[in-house]
């Protein structure tokens, strides 16, 4: 497959990645007829997708029924009146119709805009009036289906209302009652130009309202390196990816770039987290490959590995958000599998990653994916040494990125505040070392400047984690007459600890920061709680505790 869309498919060094990556890209791309259509040729009765959730079911998916029913769902929703660039909303949660319904839009050339199921009547007004939302396919869920017609009536762009389940509601279309009626799937005839809108995600920004993230036809073709060589998949990988169908992080993880492998993509639809459920998975369905946020394994290594089988387990990635290497080190421990964590935004696919030909450093980001031209800068513009922190930014004057979007749709301004003079600028601050690996320090609102000097919080986060009573942290800065800013931690401890929560415990964490890093980092302020601000999407809302500090 991945021999149609690159010039060369094995690489054995960084230095021959970055030399002889290069795409083939045809033109009026479009993965599902171009990837998985052909896979449903190739290998019909390969399994592609393998879905079950937390009450037990269990459905397994080969390509060539991957191509029928999303066929048979892009006939369905061309009945409903969907196609060419219509905007569909989709809250599928896990549901397995997700996939189907993504691929139908591909098929239709319609944009898809994936959205979670916690949207609120205001979130989903707001995403139908910006992007003129046309059709809502979701899940038959009362919370859900309630917030979606209580928009109605301020959403006058939305025509079309379409539940997934069984709970039947006269204002919505039922897919699976109405599925068999429709006529077979015809191609239409033009589908769609390479540069045209695929896919929209709103983004669940630290601060402000969403923005709006235009993706074209080539994005699910930048997504090759993610689930090819990022994740190190192959025909005979199962692959898991932890993400809700809402979250940018699905398709980076859980669709374009493991089917460009030939993989399994492995889904586990559930309502709660639970570590323990989650290495069930992996051991009752022989999970290859994994891929989480830095915060699932930080529940994960509190468990007892001994209960668990987990040698199908063969490689394991990470992203999201920055790693603590306490984490690495704790997971490499229980497992020998060192995580192999990368960095990337809504914005964009993989920027940085730790290859499977790179020895990962725990805590860094890894070496720049040769796809996008990386560099660091400072304030002024002018390039970083090694050891200097900078903003990562993304230059694009030899052509826009395989997978870098398009614009903040309807938003000129703004995409022109973060893309000008032929640079992209993602707004996160890293350092370089000798060796050319990243290393996170925060977004740039988040750097904390006290008596004279710049604290990043992921630098304190990380020596905080290494103690064993804290499970989670966020350092934010509080205003200071004397310093400027001093560092605060907020901090979601271990439940072994919480009993102990207080002035002793407070310095004994302000004493365990002093000794892992700079002693002028440590956290003048601690406060414990029992859970840290999160936006849907789960990045810690730093911004919601600065302000409730300022309150």
């Amino acid at each position: 497959m991945i021999e149609r869309f690159l010039k060369q498919t094995v690489f054995t060094s960084q230095e021959d990645f970055a030399k002889n990556l290069q795409f083939i890209i045809p033109d009026h791309f479009n993965f599902a007829y171009d990837v998985m259509d052909v896979w449903a040729q190739q290998k019909p009765e390969k399994t592609g997708l393998l879905w079950t959730n937390d009450e037990g079911a269990c459905e397994q998916f080969s390509f060539a029924r991957l191509k029928e029913l999303s066929d048979k769902t892009a006939a369905y929703f061309a009945q409903l009146g969907i196609g060419k660039g219509d905007m569909v909303m989709l809250i599928l949660k896990r549901r397995y119709e997700f996939w189907l319904a993504m691929l139908a839009l591909h098929k239709l050339g319609a944009v898809a805009i994936p959205a979670t199921h916690m949207l609120t009547k205001h979130d989903i007004v707001y995403r139908n009036t910006r992007a003129d939302v046309k059709a809502i396919v979701c899940v038959a869920e009362e919370y859900v289906m309630e917030q979606v017609k209580a928009a109605m009536p301020e959403s006058p762009s939305v025509k079309v209302l379409v539940a997934v389940g069984d709970r039947h509601d006269d204002a919505f279309h039922n897919w699976h009652e109405e599925w068999d009626k429709a006529p077979a799937f015809v191609r239409p005839d033009h589908v769609n130009d390479n540069s045209d809108t695929m896919l929209m995600y709103f983004t669940s920004g630290t601060s402000g309202e969403p923005k709006m993230v235009a993706h074209d036809y080539l994005y699910a073709l930048g997504h090759l390196t993610t689930g090819v060589y990022w994740h190190n998949l192959s025909e005979d990988s199962i692959h898991l990816t932890v993400a809700d169908t809402g979250w940018g992080k699905a398709v980076w993880g859980k669709f374009y770039g493991q089917w460009f492998a030939g993989a399994a993509v492995f889904v586990y639809d559930h309502e709660k987290f639970s570590a323990d459920s989650m290495l069930r998975q992996i051991e009752k369905y022989r999970i290859t490959s994994f891929c989480a946020p830095p915060t699932v394994y930080r529940f994960m290594i509190h468990e007892d590995f001994s209960n668990y089988d987990l040698s199908s387990l063969r490689y394991c990635c990470t992203a999201g958000e920055a790693l603590n290497p306490a984490v690495f080190d704790k997971f490499k421990e229980l497992t020998g599998i060192s995580l192999m964590e990368g960095f990337g935004q809504t914005e964009t696919t993989m920027t940085l990653g730790t290859m499977p030909w790179i020895k990962p450093k725990p805590g860094s980001m890894g070496l720049p994916n040769p796809q996008y031209d990386i560099d660091l800068v400072k304030p002024d513009g002018t390039p970083c040494e090694d050891g200097e922190k900078g903003e990562i930014v993304v230059r694009t004057d030899k052509g826009k990125p395989v997978g870098l979007f398009k614009e903040y749709y309807r938003d000129e301004e703004l995409s022109h505040n973060v893309w000008h003079d032929n640079i992209y600028h993602t707004g996160d601050v890293a350092w370089r070392d000798e060796d050319g690996y990243y290393w996170f320090e925060g977004r740039i609102d988040d750097v904390i400047k006290s008596s004279g000097y710049r604290i990043g919080p992921f630098e304190v986060e990380s020596a905080l984690m290494t103690h064993p009573a804290v499970v989670e942290c966020a350092i934010t800065g509080v205003p200071d007459e004397i310093r400027g800013m001093v560092v605060k931690a907020t901090v979601v401890l271990h439940k072994d600890w919480k009993s102990k929560a207080g002035d002793d415990l407070v310095k004994e964490l302000q004493n365990h920061v002093k000794r892992e890093t700079a002693p002028y980092k440590y956290p003048r302020i601690v406060e414990f709680v029992d859970e840290l601000p999160k936006t849907i999407s789960g990045k810690i809302r730093r911004v919601e505790i600065r302000e409730r500090d300022k309150k």
